[in-house]
């Protein structure tokens, strides 16, 4: 039996539940099917890669793919929060404002210079995931922001200078780059030790 399609269609299924994440959110209120589809989908962004990789099938192709699944579940998630929790997204303006100014510098230096978004995946990528888990399962599970918001803020902002660093590292474009640390031992590896 071919079990190849089960990364791809994990990645189908996030790219699928995220606006019916929003669509229970657009009334104001959301329901404990919110909850359960964002924990369902972030068990698939976990899984999708493991799979991918066991099965040998873990090409740039999926691994971008899995990025931009990641991005429309996100967004989806962040307007479902300014609807219901407004107030929370205005009191924590400075560190969110923060991580949104250093996403957009890693989306203009990625663009700069390759033309195309990062696929890293990097541990701090997995770590900072698992503090917006924390974050939004808080917030609209328990209406609770506090410590759980400022450590993602932080967790994603020293990610996201991880990888704008790790951009100007390597000279070309590379997927499933673990940590700045690899990066500097692929730009170690490459003949002649080329820079960009």
């Amino acid at each position: 039996m071919n079990l190849n399609f089960i990364p791809s269609s994990l990645v189908l299924f996030r790219f699928l539940i995220s606006p019916f994440l929003l669509w229970d959110a657009i009334d104001g209120q959301v329901s404990i099917w919110f909850i359960i589809g964002f924990v369902t989908a972030f068990i698939s962004d976990i899984f999708d890669g493991i799979i991918a990789r066991k099965l040998g099938v873990s090409t740039a192709e999926l691994r971008q793919a899995d990025s931009w699944a990641d991005v429309c579940l996100f967004s989806c998630i962040f307007i479902s929060a300014w609807l219901l929790h407004k107030d929370v997204l205005i009191t924590y303006r400075f560190p969110l404002l923060t991580v949104v100014f250093a996403q957009l510098i890693w989306w203009i230096v990625n663009l700069t210079k390759y033309g195309k978004p990062a696929s890293y995946h990097t541990y701090s990528a997995k770590f900072w995931g698992i503090t917006l888990f924390i974050a939004i399962v808080s917030l609209f599970g328990f209406n609770y922001a506090g410590f759980a918001l400022w450590l993602t803020c932080i967790a994603g902002f020293i990610h996201t200078l991880e990888e704008i660093a790790m951009t100007l590292i390597l000279p070309e474009w590379q997927h499933d780059v673990l940590s700045i640390f690899h990066a500097l031992k692929i730009r170690k590896d490459l003949p002649n030790n080329s820079t960009p």
